[in-house]
């Protein structure tokens, strides 16, 4: 029982993390400047400005942003087969269609973070990665731990 708690937790900490790191604007920071997936936030005359990505590569911000969403999908939807398959699944069977939208989610968030990485911001002298493109590669370990607990669980026969 205490094991199934603690997936769980993992498992909702995980969802908390991927929609913070797909919803907040700390994807790229400046000074002045902060940047996400789907805007650009502009710290001018004492006021924020959004703008939009009008700089960013139109195909590579599309598809970073896709395989965003669709991990959080992929890892919503795994937390509720999870929770059926404990009632529907026979005993001694393994979670593999758990496993398996985690390995889906996994392989999203590292295209998604690996795309941002190789042709977003290259030729950018000043700023970083924000906290938000950190809590993605978390997202993505942590995706990738449940997915390994879930190809290994079985259900305990009584």
């Amino acid at each position: 029982m205490l094991m199934l708690a603690a997936i769980v937790v993992l498992h909702i900490t995980t969802i908390v993390l991927l929609l913070v790191a797909a919803i907040d604007s700390a994807w790229w920071v400046k000074d002045s400047v902060s940047a996400d997936l789907w805007g650009k936030w502009e710290f001018t005359n004492n006021m924020w400005h959004y703008t939009n990505l009008k700089d960013y590569p139109e195909d590579y911000l599309q598809a970073v942003q896709a395989t965003s969403v669709l991990a959080c999908v992929f890892t919503i939807l795994a937390l509720f087969v999870f929770v059926a398959q404990l009632f529907t699944l026979p005993k001694g069977m393994r979670f593999t269609f758990t496993g398996t939208l985690q390995i889906i989610a996994c392989l999203c968030i590292m295209t998604g973070a690996s795309i941002y990485t190789a042709k977003l911001h290259v030729n950018e002298s000043s700023g970083g990665y924000g906290h938000c493109y950190i809590l993605a590669w978390i997202s993505f370990v942590l995706t990738f731990i449940l997915a390994l607990t879930y190809f290994i669980l079985r259900k305990k026969k009584e």
